[in-house]
């Protein structure tokens, strides 16, 4: 298949929204030799398909940059709690997870309650459930973070 993206039950991966602010930070990172020897092509297709909104439109139950998300691997049953980061924010531990990781990657944009199969080095897939948002910072007004 050459969408990193596994069967849904609509046959559609869930619809994403992204800040227009996120969305620009993120294609300079794209362009940056740190992401040179990654595999960016998923957050490329994903910031491609995103419906882009201004960061004070952005709904509150949206994943952005620097949210703080609760949700579970639906394959392990493991719930867990982090930020979404740029690289230079992340520092290896769980409490972080970087956007340029597959997992930051297929978080970017859903919104709470949003299902996604994403694929993982070593042909294993992850079925992420976003359960809530702990921080966003565009709901907290931090519109420029």
């Amino acid at each position: 298949m050459n969408d990193r993206h596994l069967p849904h039950p609509s046959g559609l991966p869930p619809p994403l929204i992204v800040s227009r602010l996120d969305c620009e930070r993120l294609e300079e990172l794209l362009d940056t030799p740190q992401a040179a020897g990654l595999d960016t092509a998923g957050l490329r297709r994903e910031l491609e398909r995103a419906q882009l909104r201004e960061p004070a439109q952005m709904p509150d139950d949206v994943i952005t940059m620097n949210s703080v998300i609760r949700f579970i691997d639906e394959t392990s049953g493991e719930e867990h709690e982090a930020a979404l980061v740029y690289p230079r924010d992340a520092d290896g531990g769980a409490g972080r997870i970087s956007i340029l990781a597959p997992v930051g990657t297929a978080l970017l944009g859903l919104r709470v309650g949003a299902r996604i199969d994403w694929p993982l080095p070593g042909g294993r897939t992850a079925s992420l459930r976003v359960l809530g948002l702990r921080y966003q910072p565009e709901a907290s007004g931090d519109l420029h973070r």
